[in-house]
């Protein structure tokens, strides 16, 4: 009996094609809009946490505040508040940090033979590449003797050895930073672009104190990179470099620190909050979409009733029961939009994939939102299809015979 309930509904659906082809088309954007819009938020989402992870593993970056200049406050990163012994007192006095890197950064105009790149030169300690879980790629970093000397050597990012030793080897050749000639030691691995847009490959890095005297000119710290031992830590490590530092700046009770702190965990949970925002936004619009399909399949189903009328009076004469009719348009509802959601899940891959391949946006596809997606549709034709269902069902055979 369901067999030929089944068989029924399906040639009642071939019969009009046209219009069972259009009253999928809502189901089927909005599932493929839902799957899409869901595979960029979580493509973004997977994206931003791999570039926080890039900062390294428990990362805590320390940060020159504003300072007060006869009542006008300099703002953020401001004037130089930090200073080497700072960054020496952390390591030394406060338990869970395990790497510390002084930092200097300045912009500069580097020249290698008849070559010359505009990067950015950093200045940092040994300690840098390992807080970063930065590889090198080839040579060697600086040691602690480069640090204490203020030794004329660097490392190199990728992008800036690509630019100025494009067809060369760069180990042990020499470039001008602001014209001191520096030795190349090592060529670092390919890190890509950071969470804030830049190339993090685009880079010099040299011996904080080659930074601070040799190229930069500066006795002050604009920031510190500190690591602690393990993420349970981070909250204790930065309570204890805030102590330490309000003691140090001498920083009375009340007044406001002349430095600022952010962790990863801090910057991972803003920019996926950020990514979740918009997908959930971009997600309700899809979802409309859904609905809208809903309302253009009971429509249909509406009017294929009212089309029928005749048809149900004569099945019902011959013995078909109400719960035959009623299962008879239910089949036929859910037909419609389990077969839009199928069709709207390939739509969704295609245009996930598209945007990979023509936009460069991350998308990440997940099994949960296709099941998602297509139980929706299936609920979808249930809920649309139930009250034209219910209503064929109550037609009286009679006045269903009599329809013309």
């Amino acid at each position: 009996m369901h067999f030929a309930i089944l068989k029924v509904a399906f040639r009642a659906l071939r019969r009009n094609k046209l219009r069972t082809v259009l009253t999928m088309l809502g189901i089927i954007i909005g599932v493929g809009a839902v799957i899409a819009v869901v595979a960029l938020g979580r493509g973004a989402k997977a994206q931003v946490e791999a570039r926080i992870a890039a900062l390294g593993q428990n990362v805590i970056m320390i940060f020159s505040g504003s300072v007060n200049r006869g009542g006008v406050f300099t703002g953020f990163g401001g004037a130089g508040t930090l200073t080497v012994e700072d960054a020496q007192a952390m390591e030394r006095e406060v338990p869970g940090v395990t790497a510390v890197s002084p930092e200097v950064r300045s912009g500069a105009q580097i020249m290698a033979g008849n070559n010359n790149w505009s990067t950015q030169v950093m200045g940092e300690s040994v300690d840098y590449l390992t807080l970063r879980q930065w590889d090198l790629a080839e040579g060697a970093m600086f040691t602690e003797a480069d640090e204490r000397s203020a030794a004329k050597v660097c490392i190199l990012g990728k992008t800036t050895a690509d630019k100025l030793f494009p067809d060369e080897d760069p180990i042990g050749k020499t470039i001008r930073i602001r014209n001191v000639p520096t030795k190349v030691l090592g060529v670092l691995k390919p890190k890509g672009v950071s969470m804030m847009g830049s190339d993090q490959d685009d880079t010099v890095i040299v011996p904080y104190t080659t930074g601070m005297k040799r190229i930069a000119g500066v006795t002050m710290l604009r920031s510190i990179n500190v690591q602690a031992a393990s993420a349970d830590q981070i909250n204790d490590v930065q309570n204890g470099i805030a102590e330490l530092l309000r003691q140090r700046h001498r920083i009375q009770s009340g007044r406001d620190d002349d430095f600022i702190m952010r962790n990863q965990q801090e910057l991972a949970e803003t920019q996926s909050s950020t990514a979740e925002t918009m997908t959930v936004l971009l997600a309700g619009v899809a979802v409309i979409s859904l609905i809208v399909g809903a309302i253009g399949i009971m429509n249909i189903m509406l009017v294929s009733v009212t089309e029928r009328t005749r048809e149900i009076g004569i099945r019902m004469a011959v013995g078909a029961r109400n719960r035959d009719i009623l299962l008879q348009f239910l089949v036929e509802a859910v037909t419609l939009s389990s077969t839009g959601g199928l069709l709207g899940i390939a739509l969704g891959l295609w245009g996930a994939r598209l945007f990979t391949v023509f936009k460069q946006w991350p998308t990440l596809v997940s099994a949960d939102s296709i099941l998602i997606a297509f139980i929706s549709s299936a609920v979808v034709g249930i809920l649309s299809g139930f009250y034209p269902a219910k209503k064929a069902a109550q037609l009286d055979p009679i006045e269903a015979l009599r329809y013309e």
